[in-house]
């Protein structure tokens, strides 16, 4: 008999919505007595992710000690349910061992946040999303959801990065096996296709719920010239989770795998991959996924690239071409080498052996396409970053003879007149180090490139704190 299945639900969204998930499951061979809907409240304003983290385990204990989940289970989550799941996790079983879950399923999950996340804060969120419920729109959840929160940033620090040892973490052979899968198109509704944005499923970006982060420190204090890199660990040893972008489904059908989409070759491919997610039973067929669900990717990825098969596909709702772009989410913390936190800074994008200006202005214009500063800690930032428009637009423009890279400078506001960053006696002064190359998608697929396709890049960096002389000296 397969294991028994636990559903959980995003933000704003209860269990009843997912009824279609599991008469699927039902349809294809899971008994009633298998699958079991979870609930949990996600718009009142006092209740955190940790919270429902913390009561979960509770839950699962209990009904593992009644009888009613039998061990292992799988576990299906859609949006924060992700953070929520691994929060518990963490939480409770850091290195795997125990853990009761298997396989965790992950629907477009918002593991690096959600732009909507903002809105949701706003007095539009909580007009459209309160008013039920006393106003409330789930404001500490909210916090944690924020693109370049402070949670995410701690809970992949947990779970899948360490910056300096070699810890192990909750996922691996022998421990739970994470798959993430996600859609790449926007809402077709009218009033609900003002949140959409390229690259994202209309609440989740593709980069920002893929689950095999990056994590790097860069460090300008010893040298602004040559800064030290050391790229953090991944505490999944060699494991690499398996990801599927697909073409045809938005943040809500991404549950709905018997729901018809506007392309009828893709409307089974959801029940597909979540069924052979649930059919995994070995490191071997693990690591197969992966790859298999990489080529998954790249077929919604080539339809960019064949117009006539992309209109014949989709029928009389086409996608925009650009909803087809794959982007890069990089999330940035500056500190100074005091460990305080640098709230105004800049960070400029150029080709490095290359004059003019040219090339900068279409980067910032058309390769980053939005920067989101974190509103309760204004020194972390998230940028999302057209990585379709950077080799098909950017590289171009520079050349066949020149050196195709991508430098990024980074300068910050001086504190006053007695403190200034980098430099102490030059004002405006700066610390850079090239980023990309032309051929990182060849160092991809060698898992050596500093940036990837649809994947967040957490990078912690440190600038120097620069005290002009007169704030000490000696005299005779």
């Amino acid at each position: 008999m397969p294991a028994q299945i636990a559903i959980v639900h995003g933000w704003s969204d209860t269990s009843k919505s997912f009824r279609a998930l599991r008469d699927f499951l039902r349809a294809n061979g899971f008994q009633a007595t298998q699958i079991w809907l979870g609930d949990y409240v996600s718009t009142d304003d006092d209740v955190r992710i940790e919270d429902v983290g913390k009561r979960m385990e509770r839950v699962i204990r209990q009904a593992i000690q009644d009888g009613k989940l039998t061990v292992p289970f799988d576990l299906i989550v859609h949006s924060t349910g992700g953070l929520l799941a691994r929060e518990w996790i963490t939480r409770y079983y850091p290195d795997g061992k125990g853990c009761p879950v298997k396989r965790l399923i992950m629907l477009a999950p918002a593991n690096f946040g959600s732009a909507l996340a903002s809105l949701g804060k706003s007095m539009i969120g909580r007009v459209a999303k309160g008013w039920n419920n006393w106003f409330q729109t789930g404001t500490e959840m909210l916090v944690g959801l924020e693109l370049a929160s402070a949670y995410q940033w701690d809970l992949a620090r947990r779970d899948l990065l360490d910056p300096v040892g070699n810890a192990e973490g909750p996922y691996g052979p022998d421990k739970v096996w994470p798959f993430v899968i996600v859609g790449s198109r926007g809402y077709d509704s009218r009033l609900r296709q003002i949140v959409n944005e390229h690259g994202a499923d209309g609440a989740v970006r593709c980069a920002a719920a893929n689950l095999n982060a990056v994590g790097i420190t860069i460090d300008f204090a010893t040298d602004p010239d040559k800064p030290g890199i050391r790229p953090w660990h991944w505490r999944s040893g060699r494991m690499q989770f398996p990801f599927a972008v697909l073409p045809d489904r938005d943040h809500s059908s991404i549950h709905e795998p018997a729901q018809a989409s506007s392309a009828p070759q893709f409307t089974e491919r959801l029940g597909q991959v979540i069924l052979q997610a649930l059919a995994c039973e070995s490191s071997q067929q693990y690591g197969a996924l992966h790859t298999a669900w990489q080529k998954v990717t790249a077929s919604t990825a080539a339809l960019l690239t064949n117009p006539g098969e992309l209109k014949n596909a989709f029928q009389s709702k086409p996608p925009d071409p650009e909803e087809l772009h794959q982007y890069m989410q990089i999330v940035t913390l500056v500190r100074d080498d005091e460990g305080q936190p640098v709230n105004d800074y800049f960070l400029e994008f150029f080709p490095p052996d290359r004059g003019g200006d040219a090339e900068a202005v279409y980067f910032h214009k058309e390769v980053l396409e939005h920067v989101h500063v974190n509103s309760r800690d204004a020194s972390r930032r998230c940028l999302f970053v057209d990585h379709t428009d950077l080799m098909q637009g950017y590289y171009p423009r520079i050349g066949p003879k020149a050196k195709r890279q991508v430098a990024v400078s980074l300068s910050a506001a001086k504190l006053g007149e007695n403190v200034r960053y980098f430099d102490s006696t030059k004002v405006g002064a700066k610390g850079h180090l090239v980023v990309h190359h032309e051929d990182e998608d060849r160092r991809e697929e060698l898992g050596s490139a500093r940036l990837r396709r649809h994947t967040t890049h957490l990078v912690e960096i440190t600038i120097p704190r620069q005290p002009i002389d007169k704030v000490f000296k000696l005299s005779e």
